[in-house]
């Protein structure tokens, strides 16, 4: 049995702020922070040791996967994460920067949720999640990630909520359909038990 971790970041200041964030660069807050350590400490009582690492080009997960890698006791993996544009965060835009709340009030609720919530629909000047799943993540795990897997190893991949959300659809535990439901936490690790590159079974570490 091997293993896939995906993780998103521990909350960023523009999480806290409840602003769309994007592709902006931002840092962690001191919850964020935390976050990661508590990731970390999970993963080490876990037991599960990674063969490679995986991680977006944006600082927030950077920090995160580099925290709970070094709380895991597995801070040799640092120097050879692999990160790339392609598994950033979904682009938003030209609601980046602007209050979630602020723009409901502005374009209107439901338009807002078809914005942040709908498979194939993107913001202005941004990406919808059908596009980050099949121009950017589905192609890069295809390449890189399910190669790893069908030779048994142990991945871990830092990334976004909207990264994790494209590997769901990708792995096949979700379907456009009911994406909308999966709420991913910040800074939880999510385990997949896998058999090469098929889930046997998965579930967060708390």
């Amino acid at each position: 049995m091997n293993y896939l971790v995906l993780m998103r970041h521990g909350q960023s200041e523009w999480n806290k702020q409840n602003l769309f964030t994007g592709f902006k660069d931002v840092d962690l807050t001191e919850e964020g922070i935390a976050e990661a350590h508590k990731a970390g400490s999970a993963l080490k009582e876990s037991g599960i040791k990674f063969d490679q690492v995986f991680t977006s080009t944006l600082k927030r997960a950077i920090e995160t996967t580099e925290i709970a890698l070094k709380d895991a006791d597995q801070a040799d993996m640092i120097d050879t994460m692999i990160k790339h544009d392609d598994l950033r965060e979904r682009n938003y835009g030209d609601l980046v920067g602007l209050n979630k709340a602020d723009t409901a009030k502005k374009y209107g609720d439901e338009q807002v949720h078809i914005w942040r919530r709908s498979y194939d629909v993107p913001p202005p000047g941004g990406e919808s999640l059908e596009m980050v799943v099949e121009d950017r993540v589905r192609p890069y795990y295809e390449a890189h990630i399910k190669p790893l897997l069908q030779e048994g190893k142990n991945v871990l991949l830092g990334a976004h909520g909207n990264t994790n959300r494209a590997m769901l659809i990708i792995l096949g535990e979700r379907t456009k359909e009911n994406i909308n439901e999966a709420e991913i936490p910040t800074g939880v690790p999510l385990v997949f038990e896998m058999d090469g590159d098929k889930i046997l079974k998965s579930y967060y570490l708390k």
